[in-house]
């Protein structure tokens, strides 16, 4: 098994960039849900509210944080001022962010067509991953609870096939908006591992991930009229654990180490569940 792709989200809940090699720390990918859209109250926005977000296009430059989206004029953010702050919250997390500049601010709720607030993950900023999961002091940024998201090419190959048979159509991996994509063979092995290295360094898979209304959602538009996995994960990947309910779709990992991971990088199961995840039986046709 090897590393096919690799891909930050550099804003929470818009476009994500592909890399050929990323570097990994103690909070993931470096660059990874660094910036995110709040509310003026401070509540995190994503896809789920404002389909929009998908149109949105990141590129950090190096004394600016650009965003581009097709018809309105780019937006050149500078640095945020750490002393210009706001309690932001993500899902039951409380964050002390830095708040990006008013100008940035009134152009971006113009695009969105509400309030909003620019925000970015600091050298101040603090949170942890829940430690029930993931351990005791393990950090993590904007992400939606852990530092990475960990999909396999043969899982995705084994939805579409159910999708198919249905009628559905198909849908691409960046519908899952994961960090590190493995190419298998086999669908599903994800469920059994426990730990994988790759290039020296140890990723637990802490947690799977539920999936939500932003699968059904084009990555490149924001539209929910094509293609549609949730019927095909809720036939075939219900969970039946009540701690993570609902359909599910890759796992949430936890880096044990620091290093770099290139595309093409073998991937080794170190550990292993042996019982996997419990998903609820399929009804018969």
């Amino acid at each position: 098994m090897r590393v096919s792709d690799l891909f930050i989200y550099p804003l929470k809940s818009a476009r994500g960039i592909a890399l050929p090699a990323a570097d990994i720390d103690a909070y993931g990918l470096p660059g990874d849900r660094r910036a995110m859209i709040t509310d003026a109250q401070g509540h995190f926005i994503t896809q789920r509210e404002l389909p929009d977000l998908a149109r949105i296009e990141v590129r950090p430059e190096a004394t600016a944080f650009r965003l581009l989206m097709q018809g309105k004029t780019d937006i050149s953010v500078t640095p945020p001022q750490p002393e210009n702050r706001m309690d932001v919250t993500v899902w039951k997390s409380a964050v002390s962010a830095a708040v990006a500049d008013p100008e940035s601010n009134r152009q971006l709720s113009e695009w969105l067509g509400r309030e909003v607030r620019l925000v970015f993950f600091d050298g101040q900023a603090r949170r942890t991953a829940n430690a029930e999961w993931a351990g005791e002091a393990t950090p993590v940024t904007f992400t939606d609870g852990y530092q990475i998201l960990v999909t396999t090419t043969g899982s995705l190959k084994a939805l579409n096939a159910d999708l198919a048979a249905h009628g559905e159509g198909s849908v691409g991996m960046e519908r899952f908006r994961p960090n590190i994509v493995i190419d298998t063979d086999e669908a599903w092995p994800e469920d059994r591992w426990a730990a994988i290295e790759i290039a020296g360094i140890r990723f637990d898979l802490v947690k799977p991930c539920s999936r939500c209304i932003m699968t059904t959602q084009d990555q490149l538009t924001g539209s929910r009229e094509g293609p549609n996995p949730m019927p095909a994960m809720g036939r075939i990947r219900m969970s039946a654990d009540r701690r993570v309910p609902g359909p599910l779709f890759g796992w949430n990992a936890t880096p044990r180490g620091n290093g770099k991971v290139t595309i093409g990088d073998t991937v080794n199961i170190i550990e292993e569940r042996p019982e996997g995840w419990a998903l609820k039986r399929r009804a018969a046709a």
